[in-house]
């Protein structure tokens, strides 16, 4: 999979980046970069984000509650990520990539 870029500035949630749940094995590896003062989460969710009107969405379970560059992965399948600033004024930059997909 090409990288895919989600950022947010603010509090608030980023853009949704959906997953390729039909590759397998399902190996998706992400970075979370900050700039200037922000805590941020990432999440996922199972719920497919095009269909379902409100999604629900569960924290990493070690990339939450930070404010520090961290990256993480997600060795089993899900439909979607999103980095979710929880406080701050800076901005969190999320890059994520998915291996077998050219």
């Amino acid at each position: 999979m090409r990288q895919q870029i989600a950022t947010r500035s603010g509090t608030g949630s980023s853009n949704v980046l959906a997953m390729d749940t039909y590759i397998s094995p399902f190996n998706v590896g992400f970075g979370v970069v900050v700039s200037g003062t922000v805590n941020y989460t990432v999440q996922h969710t199972f719920d497919n984000p095009q269909t379902v009107a409100s999604p629900t969405w569960f924290s990493h379970p070690t990339v939450a509650a930070l404010a520090v560059n961290q990256d993480g992965n997600y060795a089993f399948p899900v439909a979607a990520i999103k980095v979710i600033v929880n406080s701050g004024a800076g901005s969190a930059t999320m890059t994520v990539i998915q291996a077998g997909i050219a």
